[in-house]
């Protein structure tokens, strides 16, 4: 362990910070990491951030004021034949993540470098990152785990200690209080099938426990008001600091300016919510990672379409060409929905005054954002940790997710259509539509989560190690 030294009463001549992020291969990921990264600059602190040209190309363009706060830091990966120059998630098929990892693996010896030469104060390392808690401490530096996902997920997925009751399929019977999250067998099967001989490094259970024993502090991208008795549990087992930094909502994330009003796709998506009747459209999105098939597509479509509620729909999977939407779908829907097929700017769209609510995977970022408007929802997860958070979300009442068929996951037209009209305009669901309301107090409060930001950068400088050791 690091030499950790005690700074709680230092308030005058508070040493500036230095701090290390090393994110996985995931635009998911490098995104949370770079908000954290920017709020740490707006408060006067450094970060190196460490990841692949290409991903580091594809980050929005770091505030000019920031920029002498933030190195970021291109790390070519190692050639690995299997990527074809890939260097994230997006441009990967799940059954070859694994070759990403031994591609991640490669920033070691930058990262080694980069501690002998600067000495940071704090290194923050990913989900993947068993092998930097080690090489941090051989330089006294201390490590946090940052996970951009809920605390929950580690406690489901990774129980501490030695356990023999882990059931996936029931609630976690080794957690001190109620919960009903759980995964359905065809949510676990639909990603074993994906990753189906799956090539290059696996990361194992034991894996995750070497790096979660070995780092100094947890940082999780939630709040207690959504989780706190995880956060508890968390902090009970490994006996060191567990720190909520917030939601990190749209309007806490640092930018130069706004999107330009001038640019012309936002200009043709705002003509036409601004045509549209007040909270009577309901916004459907995946996110970019998500992977439909044809046949979620097509039900999809006429489970829309048989809802007979107004849509805007997020869908570039149809870009390529390979998927299609059904034959006449788009003129038999055209006075009451649209189908866009290239980039939205999701916040924007959700802040408009036609929104009335959203069908959604269940991402975190995206969750966020339509909470934090009071946006009710409708899910769909694909991912694992999506499926629970979509099991926490209809325990808080705020959403309603689509019953998939039993034993294959299937999407039915008949569930989607149902379930839209429940949730968005049903008296039935005006239980969900308030609660989401209220949940959004929560999660646009701009105090509580400026508090959250305060105790996090505390944290950091509270257990930094002693720059003379």
């Amino acid at each position: 362990m690091a030499s950790i030294v005690n700074h709680e009463n230092e308030n005058k001549n508070v040493k500036s910070l230095h701090v290390v992020m090393v994110p996985w291969l995931a635009m998911g990921h490098i995104l949370p990491f770079f908000e954290l990264a920017k709020i740490l600059a707006q408060n006067g602190h450094t970060v190196t951030f460490i990841n692949s040209p290409k991903n580091i190309d594809q980050m929005p363009k770091t505030p000019k004021t920031l920029q002498p706060f933030i190195k970021l830091v291109k790390s070519p990966l190692p050639y690995i034949e299997e990527l074809q120059g890939a260097e994230s998630t997006q441009n990967v098929p799940l059954n070859l993540t694994g070759y990403l990892k031994l591609a991640y693996d490669g920033f070691q010896d930058r990262v080694t470098e980069i501690f002998k030469t600067s000495k940071p104060d704090w290194v923050f390392c990913d989900l993947v990152s068993d092998w930097l808690p080690s090489i941090a401490k051989s330089f006294n530096i201390p490590c946090a785990y940052y996970s951009i996902g809920a605390a929950r997920n580690l406690v489901f997925f990774n129980p501490p200690g030695e356990r023999t009751d882990i059931d996936l399929y029931s609630p976690p019977k080794w957690v001190p209080f109620q919960t009903t999250i759980h995964l359905k067998r065809y949510e676990v099967m639909r990603i074993q099938s994906a990753v189906k001989n799956d090539y290059g490094r696996k990361f194992s259970r034991s894996d995750a426990d070497k790096l979660y024993a070995s780092v100094d502090l947890f940082l999780f991208r939630t709040s207690r008001e959504l989780e706190g008795e995880w956060l508890d549990y968390i902090s009970d087992q490994y006996k060191v600091p567990v720190v909520p930094v917030g939601l990190l909502p749209p309007p806490m994330q640092i930018r130069d300016d706004e999107e330009d009003e001038k640019n012309p796709e936002w200009v043709k998506i705002k003509a036409w919510l601004d045509s549209k009747e007040s909270s009577s459209i309901v916004y459907i999105g995946f996110g970019s990672e998500s992977k439909l098939s044809q046949q979620d597509i097509t039900e999809l479509a006429h489970g829309i379409e048989l809802s007979r509620l107004p849509f805007f729909w997020a869908l570039k999977d149809l870009k390529e060409g390979v998927l299609e939407l059904p034959k006449g779908f788009e003129e038999r829907t055209k006075e009451r929905g649209i189908v866009w097929k290239t980039w939205v700017p999701q916040f924007k769209i959700l802040t408009h005054g036609s929104i009335g609510g959203c069908m959604t995977h269940c991402g975190p970022s995206s969750v966020f954002e339509m909470l934090y408007l009071g946006h009710v929802l409708v899910t769909l997860p694909y991912l694992l940790d999506q499926c629970l958070f979509a099991r926490v979300l209809e325990e808080k009442k705020v959403a309603v997710e689509v019953p998939r068929s039993e034993p294959d996951g299937a999407i039915n037209r008949d569930c989607v259509a149902k379930t839209l009209r429940l949730v968005i305009v049903d008296e039935e669901g005006s239980i969900y539509r308030n609660n989401a309301k209220e949940m959004g107090k929560v999660v646009s409060s701009k105090d509580l989560h400026n508090e959250y930001i305060k105790n996090f950068i505390a944290t950091l400088q509270k257990f930094r190690v002693h720059s003379d050791n």
